[in-house]
């Protein structure tokens, strides 16, 4: 009896042991969460911001304003990823994009895969559009300033702990002289502990 009762009960024992259950909660999208210790959106959003600032601190802005007489106007060329994992630097990207459109400073044009949509828009409406709303092609704003950089991670592990270490570098140069008008450097650092648990 005592055999059966475990050959019963056993079974039912191990699938609670390995059942897991899941929830799923709606949060705020600027909550800052970490679950796995990566570069994540908060990481992405918070560097975007703080990078911005710093380079619309610096003199660039107001010289050229000064001698030009207009906001300057700047494309974010390419952000690479250097680190040891994936990171869809179109979301770091666009972070930056929108903050340099927010802050009202600066002027902002497309990228070059959007201006390649661009143009083949402008080119399909030279003969589908009316004169009077066609848009014109060749009338583009050029940009004055690009921003590029790239992200860089080093990671230290042992046992059941790692860091990992961020760096984000970008710099702002004038398109046509190939002057650093800023450079600018964002460092990470996480601390991740892994814990055995016990049964």
């Amino acid at each position: 009896m005592k055999k059966l009762f475990l050959l019963l009960i056993l079974p039912a024992f191990i699938m609670s042991c390995n059942s897991t259950s899941r929830t799923v909660q709606r949060t705020s999208a600027d909550t800052v969460t970490d679950l796995s210790g990566r570069w994540n959106d908060t990481d992405s959003r918070l560097v975007a911001e703080e990078m911005v600032s710093d380079s619309l601190s610096f003199p660039w802005v107001n010289d050229f304003a000064t001698q030009e007489g207009r906001k300057p106007v700047v494309i974010v060329g390419s952000i690479s990823n250097r680190s040891s994992e994936h990171i869809d630097t179109r979301v770091f990207t666009k972070d930056i994009e929108r903050e340099l459109i927010k802050s009202g400073t600066v002027k902002f044009v497309a990228s070059s895969d959007e201006r390649l949509q661009l143009r083949d828009e402008k080119t399909d409406q030279q003969s589908q559009s009316s004169l009077d709303t066609m848009k014109r092609i060749g009338q583009e704003t050029g940009a004055d300033f690009m921003l590029i950089g790239n992200i860089s991670s080093i990671t230290d592990a042992i046992d059941n702990r790692k860091v990992v270490f961020y760096q984000v570098d970008m710099e702002l140069i004038n398109i046509e002289t190939n002057e650093k008008v800023w450079i600018g450097s964002k460092e990470i650092k996480k601390e991740i502990e892994q814990r055995k648990s016990k049964f």
